[in-house]
């Protein structure tokens, strides 16, 4: 497979996202994959029941790919998700507020598949926007917002 194979199938994987079809994001996988995420090893049922709770907490869960690079057998991303908070989301109940978080996700592709899977979430923006943490706490944040500090 060239790296361009594998670059379709992340971006196969993401329109799958966009469609609520999990099922279609987990046919890319391998049956041993392994999921690098919270400096931990996520096993592959726990990474499907976090997707799943996803998406039953932002049902209209938007993607979108802004950076994507693929090389020899692996593929990054860098995405922006947007989504309306609809169910329960770390012990929060149902806001109906849209809301912002941004990914980075790394892919080793093996004869096809995902073998090994890293992301990197940064949920501060959503946090603001749930009122989680104060609109002070930025984080890096904008030029803008260093600005007006």
């Amino acid at each position: 497979m060239t790296a361009a194979d594998n670059k379709k199938r992340c971006l196969e994987m993401v329109a799958a996202w966009n469609r609520g079809e999990l099922g279609a994001v987990t046919a890319h996988w391998a049956s041993d994959v392994v999921h690098h995420s919270e400096d931990t090893i996520v096993p592959n049922e726990e990474m499907v029941l976090r997707m799943e709770s996803g998406l039953k907490a932002f049902p209209d869960v938007r993607l979108d790919v802004r950076s994507v690079i693929a090389e020899g057998d692996r593929v990054s991303m860098w995405i922006s998700v947007t989504a309306t908070h609809k169910g329960p989301f770390m012990d929060i109940a149902a806001t109906h507020r849209k809301v912002t978080w941004h990914t980075a996700e790394e892919f080793r592709f093996v004869d096809g598949k995902v073998v090994e899977h890293w992301d990197v979430i940064n949920y501060m923006p959503m946090l603001r926007e749930l009122n989680m943490v104060g609109s002070d706490v930025r984080g890096w944040g904008t030029a803008e917002q260093k600005a007006s500090q």
